[in-house]
């Protein structure tokens, strides 16, 4: 069984809390007692499945993450969410339509399984590309265009994951390779 800081359940429990009052918008006792409720039926939940490895090297995230950082982080991937957006509508109205689709592989050296999580929940989150599959180390991430993922060419998305949870900096993407057709993938 893994252990478990008083840290995480409280960060979650905070963040669960401010999710529900986002979500209902009431303040009051009723709703807030709810909440509450529901807050804690879902950490116990939580707790439960916890309770189980699914992965190696998995910890508790909250004691790896750099918690200064990732305000940043949000605002940062709001703003990339926000250009994609851009670049795929201009794609998209273009009477050209000019679509380049690819998939691109590449390998990630990550100190931990979270890293991989949030950089494929970000590359999907990022209009015009989806993460297709994680093996590992290995990515596999579709492209609408070549502008799709060049962050993840620069080194740039997957440097700013490895921010949250380290100061030790270093490339992050290697082999990185861009595949046009099926056949290739294989």
């Amino acid at each position: 069984m893994k252990s478990f800081s008083a840290q995480s359940v409280v960060v979650s429990f905070l963040v669960l809390m401010g999710f529900w009052y986002l979500m209902s918008g009431y303040f009051d006792v009723t709703h807030s007692l709810m909440g509450i409720l529901s807050v804690g039926i879902v950490l116990a939940i939580n707790h439960r499945i916890k309770k189980h490895s699914y992965f190696e090297g998995e910890t508790d995230v909250v004691k790896d993450l750099r918690f200064i950082f990732v305000p940043y982080y949000f605002v940062w991937l709001l703003v990339q969410i926000v250009i994609s957006g851009i670049n795929v509508a201009k794609i998209l109205l273009s009477p050209s339509l000019p679509i380049e689709p690819s998939v691109v592989k590449f390998k990630v050296n990550y100190p931990n399984p979270h890293c991989k999580m949030i950089l494929g929940n970000s590359i999907t989150l990022t209009p015009g590309t989806l993460t297709v599959d994680i093996q590992g180390d290995e990515f596999i991430v579709h492209a609408i265009s070549p502008a799709s993922f060049e962050g993840l060419v620069n080194d740039d998305m997957p440097q700013k994951v490895l921010k949250l949870f380290t100061n030790e900096m270093h490339p992050v993407i290697s082999d990185f390779e861009v595949i046009h057709s099926k056949e290739e993938l294989s």
